[in-house]
């Protein structure tokens, strides 16, 4: 899942959203010099990760794109399936997606130079853009995609893949919907059990 799927999956807390937003410029055991509850986002983060990357439904997801992206069909599918969500986001928070997104704006801007330099760098980039409230249209999607496509120097063609989500949006996003009903349940479920043990 990508960053507004992780976000969301923080159950509001503020310091399991930090930790769960910087899990991925956080490696090993560097967790360690963190609070309690952002270390807990931080496995939080970890824990989704996996449970996405080997669940049937992405699975599918992932082989609708697979022949044309490779190994770069993962980490489209993230992006998409934020773009779900936001579009959707009226289903899953009675928080308007503006209000929300400001609000994390203003979260990450206020701590953000306590945190790795790439989730600084990031945390830049998605406020000048406003990349999560943007996930919610195609144009702000492209941009991202773009964006990654510029990262891995054109190798991923990720560029191109806006034209997949044209063609298959109504497929992608009734995978979404199934699958996000379910992360939910075991995002839930385990930050329960993380909590209990830290």
């Amino acid at each position: 899942m990508n960053f507004l799927a992780h976000l969301y999956l923080s159950e509001n807390n503020t310091n399991i959203m930090i930790g769960n937003f910087i899990a991925d410029h956080i490696k090993g055991n560097n967790y360690l010099g963190f609070s309690n509850e952002i270390q807990q986002g931080i496995f939080l983060h970890r824990e989704i990760d996996t449970f996405t990357d080997a669940h049937k439904i992405v699975r599918v997801s992932k082989r609708r794109l697979h022949k044309r992206y490779r190994h770069y069909d993962g980490v489209i599918i993230d992006i998409f399936y934020d773009y779900f969500l936001a579009k959707n986001w009226a289903d899953y928070s009675a928080i308007p997606l503006d209000v929300y997104t400001k609000s994390i704006y203003k979260l990450f801007d206020k701590i953000k130079y306590d945190l790795p330099t790439k989730s600084q760098n990031f945390i830049k980039y998605m406020i000048d853009y406003d990349i999560l409230f943007n996930y919610q249209n195609k144009a702000g999607i492209a941009k991202v995609l773009n964006g990654v496509n510029n990262r891995t120097k054109g190798v991923s063609q990720m560029n191109l893949a806006i034209e997949d989500l044209e063609k298959l949006e109504e497929e992608l996003e009734t995978d979404f919907k199934l699958f996000f009903k379910e992360l939910i349940l075991f995002s839930n479920q385990k930050l329960k059990e993380i909590q209990s043990k830290i």
